[in-house]
């Protein structure tokens, strides 16, 4: 079902209907017109509460003492150390696990960019993931295993009704989990800076780190 920037932000919440203060909706990024960039702005938004719905589970899974059952670093410093908050964990990890982990994303950047057979900046829809290559392309990578975008084959048995109702859900709850990851963010790093927020243990370090000269 495909909505209009009005009707979009009418189904997301019915309370504040469509809201654009900024003038994001009617904006022409990079001289490639309104639809471009209205495509770019869905699929950004839809792919940032995405990661953001994985980041604010994995925050509670990992500050309540569960991780991976094998050390993402060096022996002498594991990132999961007894008693490290997340952001604590993260800085434990040593540099090359570090571009380990940015490289992966870097490369899962790539494969949604030029992947697609139809780019969610001309006319394709924001939030598809495209299918990995064919079989023998990737090494022990048969066709379709590491479908992101369906990786159960759920969506595909659902009635267009059912996809458009599913969106609108995964829309408002990654926009809920980007507003809940950057609370726990600045609650560690600012006690008390959240209000009616969890109490979490006060984090010394630098978030914003990696973006400092």
């Amino acid at each position: 079902m495909d909505y209009s920037k009005e009707e979009l932000a009418t189904a997301l919440n019915p309370v504040v209907g469509y809201f654009d203060p900024l003038g994001l909706a009617t904006a022409d990024f990079w001289s490639q017109g309104n639809e471009a960039t209205w495509g770019w702005l869905r699929h950004a938004e839809i792919k940032h509460g995405r990661v953001a719905m994985f980041a604010f589970v994995g925050y509670i899974a990992q500050y309540n003492g569960l991780h991976f059952g094998f050390p993402l670093s060096l022996p002498e410093s594991p990132s999961y150390a007894a008693g490290l908050t997340p952001p604590e964990q993260w800085d434990a990890l040593p540099l090359l696990a570090k571009a380990q982990i940015f490289t992966f994303i870097g490369f899962l950047e790539f494969w949604s960019e030029l992947g697609m057979e139809t780019h969610y900046m001309k006319g394709g829809r924001p939030g598809d993931y495209p299918d990995f290559p064919k079989a023998g392309v990737i090494p022990v990578t048969p066709v379709k295993v590491f479908n992101l975008y369906d990786p159960f084959g759920f969506a595909g048995k659902r009635s267009e009704e059912q996809k458009a109702k599913g969106l609108l859900a995964e829309i408002n709850n990654g926009r809920a989990a980007m507003i809940g990851i950057m609370a726990f963010l600045a609650e560690q790093k600012i006690p008390g800076s959240v209000p009616w927020g969890p109490h979490l243990k006060p984090y010394a370090g630098e978030v914003m780190a990696p973006f400092m000269s």
